[in-house]
Protein backbone atom coordinates (compact mmCIF):
# COMPACT_ATOMS: atom_id res chain seq x y z
CA UNK A 1 0.00 0.00 0.00
CA UNK A 2 1.39 3.12 -1.01
CA UNK A 3 1.65 6.26 1.22
CA UNK A 4 -1.21 8.15 -0.76
CA UNK A 5 -3.60 5.55 -0.36
CA UNK A 6 -2.64 5.33 3.37
CA UNK A 7 -3.26 8.99 3.68
CA UNK A 8 -6.38 8.54 1.16
CA UNK A 9 -7.82 5.81 3.99
CA UNK A 10 -7.01 8.15 6.58
CA UNK A 11 -8.80 11.21 5.05
CA UNK A 12 -11.74 9.01 4.72
CA UNK A 13 -11.80 7.71 7.98
CA UNK A 14 -11.76 11.10 10.05
CA UNK A 15 -13.91 12.54 7.22
CA UNK A 16 -16.47 9.74 7.83
CA UNK A 17 -16.22 9.94 11.55
CA UNK A 18 -16.71 13.75 11.62
CA UNK A 19 -19.78 13.09 9.46
CA UNK A 20 -21.14 10.25 11.76
CA UNK A 21 -20.75 12.50 14.97
CA UNK A 22 -22.25 15.52 13.52
CA UNK A 23 -25.57 13.42 12.27
CA UNK A 24 -25.41 12.39 16.32
CA UNK A 25 -24.81 15.72 17.87
CA UNK A 26 -25.97 17.88 16.16
CA UNK A 27 -25.66 20.95 18.29
CA UNK A 28 -21.94 20.60 18.08
CA UNK A 29 -21.64 19.91 14.42
CA UNK A 30 -23.35 23.55 14.64
CA UNK A 31 -21.61 24.84 16.64
CA UNK A 32 -18.17 23.57 15.00
CA UNK A 33 -19.22 25.16 11.64
CA UNK A 34 -16.21 27.10 9.90
CA UNK A 35 -15.56 30.51 11.50
CA UNK A 36 -16.16 33.43 9.39
CA UNK A 37 -18.66 36.05 9.73
CA UNK A 38 -22.08 35.32 10.62
CA UNK A 39 -25.01 37.67 8.82
CA UNK A 40 -28.72 37.68 9.29
CA UNK A 41 -31.12 39.82 8.62
CA UNK A 42 -34.81 40.02 10.36
CA UNK A 43 -37.90 42.27 10.44
CA UNK A 44 -40.13 42.49 13.24
CA UNK A 45 -43.24 42.16 11.80
CA UNK A 46 -45.36 43.41 14.89
CA UNK A 47 -43.18 46.53 15.02
CA UNK A 48 -42.35 46.46 11.20
CA UNK A 49 -38.64 47.29 12.14
CA UNK A 50 -36.04 45.54 10.32
CA UNK A 51 -32.23 44.62 10.66
CA UNK A 52 -29.50 43.68 9.11
CA UNK A 53 -26.56 41.96 11.55
CA UNK A 54 -23.05 41.15 11.29
CA UNK A 55 -23.30 39.63 15.01
CA UNK A 56 -20.36 37.42 14.40
CA UNK A 57 -17.35 38.35 13.20
CA UNK A 58 -15.17 35.05 12.15
CA UNK A 59 -13.54 35.66 15.47
CA UNK A 60 -16.20 36.50 17.91
CA UNK A 61 -19.73 37.58 18.53
CA UNK A 62 -20.33 41.35 18.70
CA UNK A 63 -22.21 42.57 21.73
CA UNK A 64 -23.58 45.56 20.21
CA UNK A 65 -24.85 43.54 17.10
CA UNK A 66 -26.25 40.93 19.72
CA UNK A 67 -27.98 43.95 21.90
CA UNK A 68 -29.56 45.21 18.29
CA UNK A 69 -30.81 41.60 17.38
CA UNK A 70 -32.11 41.50 21.78
CA UNK A 71 -33.83 45.07 20.79
CA UNK A 72 -35.46 43.78 17.72
CA UNK A 73 -36.86 40.46 19.05
CA UNK A 74 -38.02 41.68 22.42
CA UNK A 75 -41.42 41.86 23.92
CA UNK A 76 -42.66 44.43 21.82
CA UNK A 77 -46.06 44.51 24.39
CA UNK A 78 -44.31 45.54 27.35
CA UNK A 79 -41.32 46.82 25.38
CA UNK A 80 -38.70 44.21 27.69
CA UNK A 81 -35.43 43.02 26.40
CA UNK A 82 -33.98 39.72 26.95
CA UNK A 83 -30.73 38.27 26.02
CA UNK A 84 -32.07 35.73 22.90
CA UNK A 85 -30.03 32.98 22.75
CA UNK A 86 -27.17 32.72 20.26
CA UNK A 87 -28.21 29.07 19.41
CA UNK A 88 -31.87 30.27 18.07
CA UNK A 89 -29.27 32.40 15.22
CA UNK A 90 -26.79 29.56 14.14
CA UNK A 91 -30.11 27.09 13.74
CA UNK A 92 -32.06 30.41 11.83
CA UNK A 93 -28.82 30.77 9.68
CA UNK A 94 -28.61 26.48 9.56
CA UNK A 95 -32.35 26.82 8.36
CA UNK A 96 -31.33 28.93 5.41
CA UNK A 97 -28.37 26.85 4.49
CA UNK A 98 -30.14 24.07 3.66
CA UNK A 99 -32.70 25.75 2.13
CA UNK A 100 -30.33 28.06 -0.12
CA UNK A 101 -31.91 31.21 0.96
CA UNK A 102 -30.80 33.92 2.66
CA UNK A 103 -34.30 35.69 3.13
CA UNK A 104 -34.62 38.24 5.73
CA UNK A 105 -36.28 36.20 8.76
CA UNK A 106 -39.60 37.37 9.33
CA UNK A 107 -40.22 37.21 13.63
CA UNK A 108 -43.72 36.82 14.89
CA UNK A 109 -42.80 36.33 18.57
CA UNK A 110 -38.87 35.93 19.81
CA UNK A 111 -38.69 36.78 24.04
CA UNK A 112 -41.80 37.38 26.03
CA UNK A 113 -41.87 38.83 29.02
CA UNK A 114 -43.64 36.36 32.04
CA UNK A 115 -46.76 38.75 31.70
CA UNK A 116 -47.17 38.87 28.26
CA UNK A 117 -46.54 34.80 27.76
CA UNK A 118 -49.63 34.48 31.04
CA UNK A 119 -51.86 36.73 28.35
CA UNK A 120 -51.59 35.12 25.49
CA UNK A 121 -51.72 31.85 27.38
CA UNK A 122 -55.50 33.35 28.69
CA UNK A 123 -56.46 33.68 25.18
CA UNK A 124 -55.07 30.83 23.36
CA UNK A 125 -54.34 26.67 24.27
CA UNK A 126 -51.23 26.86 21.96
CA UNK A 127 -49.17 28.53 24.57
CA UNK A 128 -46.66 26.77 26.82
CA UNK A 129 -46.93 27.50 30.97
CA UNK A 130 -43.16 27.10 30.84
CA UNK A 131 -42.50 28.47 27.23
CA UNK A 132 -38.81 28.71 25.69
CA UNK A 133 -40.02 32.04 24.78
CA UNK A 134 -39.34 33.67 28.61
CA UNK A 135 -35.60 32.45 28.23
CA UNK A 136 -35.27 33.79 25.13
CA UNK A 137 -34.68 30.50 23.97
CA UNK A 138 -37.54 30.41 21.48
CA UNK A 139 -38.30 32.53 17.71
CA UNK A 140 -41.40 31.95 15.89
CA UNK A 141 -40.67 32.37 12.46
CA UNK A 142 -41.53 32.44 8.72
CA UNK A 143 -39.10 33.20 5.39
CA UNK A 144 -41.15 34.72 2.81
CA UNK A 145 -40.95 33.10 -0.53
CA UNK A 146 -40.30 29.82 1.18
CA UNK A 147 -43.26 27.47 1.49
CA UNK A 148 -43.71 26.81 5.60
CA UNK A 149 -43.77 23.23 5.02
CA UNK A 150 -40.30 23.48 3.85
CA UNK A 151 -38.69 25.61 6.94
CA UNK A 152 -40.35 23.27 9.22
CA UNK A 153 -38.32 20.33 6.84
CA UNK A 154 -35.31 21.94 7.10
CA UNK A 155 -35.80 22.88 11.45
CA UNK A 156 -36.72 19.43 12.22
CA UNK A 157 -33.31 17.76 10.13
CA UNK A 158 -30.85 19.81 12.51
CA UNK A 159 -32.26 17.97 15.44
CA UNK A 160 -31.34 20.79 17.53
CA UNK A 161 -34.27 21.52 19.78
CA UNK A 162 -37.92 21.60 19.42
CA UNK A 163 -40.09 22.15 16.01
CA UNK A 164 -43.24 23.57 16.24
CA UNK A 165 -45.78 23.96 13.14
CA UNK A 166 -48.05 26.05 13.00
CA UNK A 167 -49.41 26.63 8.81
CA UNK A 168 -52.83 27.90 9.85
CA UNK A 169 -51.12 31.18 11.29
CA UNK A 170 -47.97 30.70 8.96
CA UNK A 171 -44.98 30.37 11.31
CA UNK A 172 -42.52 27.88 12.78
CA UNK A 173 -41.78 27.62 16.08
CA UNK A 174 -37.69 26.91 16.87
CA UNK A 175 -36.18 26.60 20.45
CA UNK A 176 -32.72 25.43 21.92
CA UNK A 177 -34.65 23.13 24.52
CA UNK A 178 -34.93 19.27 24.09
CA UNK A 179 -35.30 17.75 20.73
CA UNK A 180 -39.40 17.04 20.21
CA UNK A 181 -42.09 17.92 17.39
CA UNK A 182 -45.70 19.39 17.33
Amino acid sequence: MSVVDLSRRRFLTHTTCGVLCSAFVPQIALAASPEREKIIRMNNLHTGETLTSCYFDGKQYVESELDKINHLCRDFRRNEVHPIDRQLLIQLQAIQGILGVENEVQIISGYRSPATNEMLRSKSGGVAKKSFHMQGKAIDFRLPGVKLSQVRKAALSLKAGGVGYYPESNFVHIDTGPVRRW
